[in-house]
């Protein structure tokens, strides 16, 4: 690939399903030299994190003192994960400081920082040993699972993303919505099967506490004889507002104050900050309005840190590159 970066100079690479070994190295690698974004990990963070800013509000705890449990620690799980720890950093703390509010679950149990197999990108949120003095699963081949983790750190935001259905269990969520007003859950993994809860047994579970956003698409939830909408954290409320904004800005490269923006984006236009029972991201069916507000974000912080070709007006640059088809009535003829 390094031989073909200065052929992708003027493009914007968008990478997709790459396996958890590669996607970040590729990301790392390649980000300095060409325009470039892995949406598994970049668009997934951005999207979450939106809901989840919008949770934290609605919540009304500050952001940097919550407690975060992420169920699946691969490539989508440790992008989460890095959102956060930057917003964190956003919101005043330092970098060390950020990871210590975080731990992260993989196939063998809670990431330790001895952990058989641990990958580059989830080394910093791997725990110490001195972290889970006493813990029973510290002595278990299995690990120290999530029942575990719940119960002795108390979280107040629970993460799916691990594909193992029904991992949240009754148990576990009771358990977590004990020890917080609004406990934030979001189980994200693909398809429906394998999400990590159902929205409807979260709501019933937390008598209604829960402020929930999944990954699948899920149908209106009858609870307390309302029907309550569920947030889908569906990339495409981002991805495609990331890829217009660069393109129309020119953009040299993919910042993380860019990402920082079209979050930022996401997150205002969530309906629960004029409803605290509404959902935490717009209707899918928004979409392409959204995706106009990211651009426009997104070209705008381009133009401010200088990594963008065109200094118009970001809306005009926007609204110039669109194009929208047009399907004209016809009448049939015969000849």
């Amino acid at each position: 690939m390094k031989q073909y970066a200065k052929s992708f100079q003027k493009q914007f690479l968008h990478w997709e399903d790459f396996g958890r070994d590669n996607a970040r190295r590729n990301l790392e690698r390649y980000r300095q030299e060409i325009c470039t974004f892995n949406d598994d990990m970049q668009g997934t963070g951005v999207v979450t994190l939106a809901a989840l800013l919008a949770a934290v509000k609605a919540s009304g705890t500050d952001f940097v003192d919550h407690r975060v449990v992420i169920f699946g620690a691969g490539t989508a799980g440790a992008g989460i994960a890095d959102q956060i720890c930057d917003a964190m950093c956003h919101y005043g703390l330092s970098r060390e400081e950020a990871y210590k509010r975080f731990w992260l679950i993989d196939r063998s149990g809670l990431l330790l920082e001895d952990s058989e197999g641990l990958q580059d990108f989830q080394a910093p949120y791997a725990r110490t040993n001195q972290d889970v003095m006493g813990w029973t699963g510290q002595a278990s081949a299995a690990g120290i699972g999530l029942a575990e983790v719940v119960a002795k750190v108390k979280p107040t935001i629970l993460i799916g993303s691990s594909t193992v259905g029904r991992a949240f269990s009754k148990e576990i969520v009771q358990d977590m919505a004990a020890n917080v007003a609004r406990p934030i859950i979001f189980p994200l993994s693909n398809p429906t099967a394998r999400a990590e809860a159902h929205p409807r047994d979260l709501l019933e579970w937390t008598e209604g506490k829960a402020l929930v956003a999944t990954g699948s698409p899920f149908s209106r939830v009858h609870f307390n004889d309302k029907l309550v909408r569920i947030a889908q954290c569906n990339n495409a409320f981002v991805f495609p507002g990331i890829g217009m904004g660069v393109i129309a800005a020119g953009a040299s490269c993919l910042t993380d104050e860019m990402l920082w923006a079209a979050t930022e984006v996401l997150s205002e236009l969530a309906p629960v900050h004029a409803d605290p029972e509404a959902a935490l991201l717009p209707e899918l069916r928004e979409a392409r309005a959204v995706s106009r507000e990211i651009a426009i974000a997104v070209i705008k912080v381009a133009q401010q840190e200088g990594v963008a070709a065109h200094t118009d007006d970001p809306a005009k640059l926007y609204d110039n590159l669109v194009w929208e088809p047009q399907y004209l009535p016809y009448r049939y003829s015969k000849k």
